[in-house]
């Protein structure tokens, strides 16, 4: 990865809907090799998709909440149960695996406190689980997909 691949990506997180004609532009190459670098960044998995980010209020999603749990159990078949059923819950929409005092913290979008009631009898059927603690969220403050560019490795021009 160089330069100009950091380039377009920094373009593509922020609109992946952009022509190729106005992204080859943007980083200053001609369609063919902005393309390619296109390709070989999809082909090498930095680029996993493309997706239409859509805003949860507009969806009557106007409430979301971060869900930190504790396992009952910590073995093979608990987690596998446990994976198999919070993939299942669509207003689940993130899940992270944790170190420290929470086993799991999970981030749901929801209606409102009747639908979140909804999705959390859901969650306490999927497995057995030792403490559920739910935080709502009252302010985004920050929202992004974009990830930070500035640590990705480069490569340098051989002379």
């Amino acid at each position: 990865m160089d330069k100009k691949d950091i380039e377009i990506l920094q373009i593509l997180q922020k609109d992946a809907s952009i022509a190729l004609a106005d992204l080859a532009q943007a980083v200053h190459l001609s369609v063919t090799p902005c393309w390619r670098r296109v390709q070989r960044l999809q082909d090498d998995g930095v680029i996993r998709q493309q997706v239409v980010l859509c805003d949860p209020r507009k969806l009557n999603l106007g409430l979301t909440v971060m869900v930190a749990l504790k396992a009952a159990q910590h073995n093979e078949a608990w987690m596998q149960r446990f994976v198999s059923g919070v993939r299942d819950i669509p207003e689940i929409v993130e899940i992270f695996r944790m170190s420290g005092d929470i086993d799991y913290l999970l981030k749901m979008h929801v209606p409102d406190m009747a639908g979140f009631d909804i999705a959390y009898k859901k969650l306490v059927k999927v497995a057995d689980l030792q403490d559920v603690s739910s935080s709502f969220v009252m302010e985004v403050i920050k929202s992004t997909t974009a990830l930070p560019l500035d640590y990705a490795v480069l490569k340098t021009a051989k002379s």
